[in-house]
């Protein structure tokens, strides 16, 4: 007699159940700001195709890509703007080709930096413990004096890109386009108007745990946004005063730099 199905045990041995990955919490949040800092600058399809134009036509004007795309020359140099900020493109004052004469005019060129390949590579551990160590032994003061020095020199140097030879900004203005500018580099930030003030909130850094053993690197974020806020605004360093309201490297959910 046939056992009954229903009944009968088998033999086969159990499936091994599958090992669950730990998560790394520090890397996830590393690769959303850096998925964040490309669709920010390539979320928009506009964008997308202004940054192929360039690509193929280097040295193009905000007014030949706003005459191309049928757009305002206001909506071009928006666009131009969004993709200079993350260093997808670079800006440089130049005057007509084979003429002296001539206002110059701001014209853009592709960097060699691929979105693609750039989207995980914005973190290097090795420099990450070499900073580790010069923080160290450098002490808190000097360490916080010479990383806002460096952040503001960098953010400096990001405004001249952004926009050079460009008139002033206002500071609200400064503001959301530095927010735009600190996504790029990997702070996943946005910009709140606070009354009076406004606030560029970042949800993200990019010094991963060496900030939160370090909180003196919180100074080159307000370095950053001292130097870019100098640049966009024509002003010199420190004549807007930067506040950093929260730290997340002190236990605050967000890092917030407001003026």
């Amino acid at each position: 007699m046939a056992p009954n199905q229903d009944s009968a045990v088998s033999l086969a041995p159990a499936p091994a159940e599958r090992a669950v990955p730990v998560a790394d919490a520090g890397a996830d949040s590393r690769f959303a700001a850096a998925v964040t800092a490309v669709t920010a600058a390539f979320g928009d399809p506009t964008r997308r195709e202004i940054y192929l134009f360039v690509r193929a036509a280097p040295g193009a004007t905000a007014s030949e890509v706003a005459a191309h795309f049928s757009l305002h020359p206001n909506v071009a140099r928006h666009h131009l703007e969004r993709l200079a900020a993350g260093g997808y493109v670079e800006v440089s004052r130049e005057r007509p080709a084979g003429t002296g004469a001539g206002r110059p005019s701001n014209r853009f060129r592709v960097t060699g930096q691929d979105p693609t390949l750039d989207l995980l590579t914005r973190r290097d551990d090795l420099l990450v413990l070499l900073l580790r160590e010069a923080l160290e032994l450098l002490g808190p003061d000097a360490a916080e004096v010479m990383a806002e020095r460096v952040g503001e020199e960098y953010g400096r140097a990001l405004a001249g890109q952004m926009s050079p030879g460009e008139g002033q900004r206002s500071v609200r203005t400064a503001m959301h386009a530095i927010a735009d500018t600190l996504t790029a580099h990997g702070f996943a930030a946005h910009a709140e108007d606070q009354g009076a003030a406004t606030a560029v909130v970042a949800d993200n850094c990019p010094f991963g745990d060496a900030a939160s053993q370090h909180p003196v690197l919180c100074a080159v974020d307000r370095g950053m946004v001292t130097g870019l806020l100098a640049g966009l605004c024509g002003g010199t360093p420190g004549a807007v005063p930067v506040v950093l309201s929260s730290s997340r490297a002190r236990g605050d959910a967000a890092c917030a730099a407001v003026v």
